[in-house]
């Protein structure tokens, strides 16, 4: 997969007017079946003027181990484990939630990973405003949480790579998955909050519709994509 786009809205301007293409897969995608895709087209982005990429997908339920993962957090692997170079600690990837894979040339766009996610964050927090959520950043805790009386749970997780000042890996944002396939982690290394969806939160909405509403917010963020979503 590759992508093209440029930055406004959360500071990530470029000289260039990049378009990503905008992929939508329409059937489960396995985890290393994923990578090798990114992997490929963040090559052909960073050595062969490739096409920037954002790849909106579904994983079969999984755990994914990031860089910072600890052994203990893994409290009962009901799924398949998979280490990943992105950063981060555990996450659980499933039916019903949404992930996108964002591969953007940050050279030629913003060379400054903290920039790139603070403006991955504003694509979800723009994203959840669209369904009237409040999605809210937490200093030292990754990702975007939501306020529920006394607690904080969280909808949204973030992790990425940048090789060659091209990204990849991502976000990954619940939108009616089975919130108790976390219980097998402690997602993102955080045990005294919890875990939420949109469905649990009361909304429930189609992946079409989180599709449209990612793609909005995503264009008042990183600037406009390829006319023509595609589907693989």
């Amino acid at each position: 997969m590759s992508i093209r786009t440029h930055h406004h809205g959360a500071n990530m301007v470029s000289a260039h007017l990049m378009r990503p293409e905008w992929v939508i897969a329409k059937r489960p995608v396995t985890y290393p079946e994923a990578v090798a895709a990114m992997e490929s087209q963040v090559e052909a982005i960073a050595y062969h003027n490739g096409p920037e990429r954002v790849w909106l997908l579904e994983h079969p339920p999984i755990y994914t181990a990031g860089t910072s993962a600890r052994p203990e957090d893994l409290l009962e692997p009901r799924f398949p484990v998979f280490k990943t170079g992105r950063g981060g600690q555990y996450t659980y990837h499933g039916p019903g939630q949404r992930v996108g894979y964002v591969m953007l040339d940050l050279k030629r766009r913003r060379p400054d990973v903290r920039a790139f996610v603070y403006a991955l964050e504003e694509w979800l927090i723009r994203t959840l405003a669209q369904f009237n959520v409040r999605g809210e950043r937490r200093p030292g805790r990754v990702g975007i949480w939501v306020v529920r009386g006394q607690r904080e749970d969280k909808i949204a997780a973030i992790g990425v790579r940048v090789r060659r000042w091209v990204s990849y890996h991502g976000v990954s944002l619940n939108v009616d998955p089975d919130l108790n396939h976390f219980g097998g982690i402690v997602p993102c290394g955080i045990s005294e909050h919890g875990v939420t969806s949109l469905l649990d939160l009361g909304i429930p909405v189609s992946m079409p519709d989180v599709d449209v509403a990612m793609r909005r917010a995503f264009e008042e963020v990183f600037g406009s994509v390829s006319d023509i979503s595609e589907e693989i």
